[in-house]
């Protein structure tokens, strides 16, 4: 299968277990790997034959936006779900990042793939 890959897209969002936590937004980064059929765009050159990119990027943020998420876990559960739907990928494979959250720790998270 082929895939549409989007990487280290950093996000704006509300998240985290405590509620003070959630009470302003932090950045997160997300890698995303879409699976597609790509080869009638790879013949015919046409944005309408695979998954626009810069559309999944402009509706995750809008999306994360208006959302807030206690665990990682749902974050990534969403984003999936947002891309399968509305976007109409085979599947999907999201990596959710959440940099500098605890002393010492570079950054933690979850992949899922649906």
């Amino acid at each position: 299968m082929d895939s549409i890959f989007i990487s280290e897209l950093k996000v704006k969002t509300k998240l985290g277990v405590p509620a003070w936590e959630r009470m302003v937004a932090q950045t997160i980064i997300l890698d995303i790997e879409i699976g597609y059929d790509l080869s009638k765009a790879g013949k015919s050159d046409a944005i309408a034959d695979t998954i626009d990119y810069g559309a999944v990027v402009a509706r995750i943020q809008a999306s994360l936006s208006e959302h807030s998420f206690q665990l990682v876990e749902a974050l990534a559960e969403h984003v999936c779900q947002l891309i399968l739907s509305e976007f109409g990928a085979l599947s999907v494979k999201v990596k959710v990042a959440k940099p500098g959250i605890l002393a010492g720790l570079k950054a933690l998270g979850v992949v899922i793939e649906r």
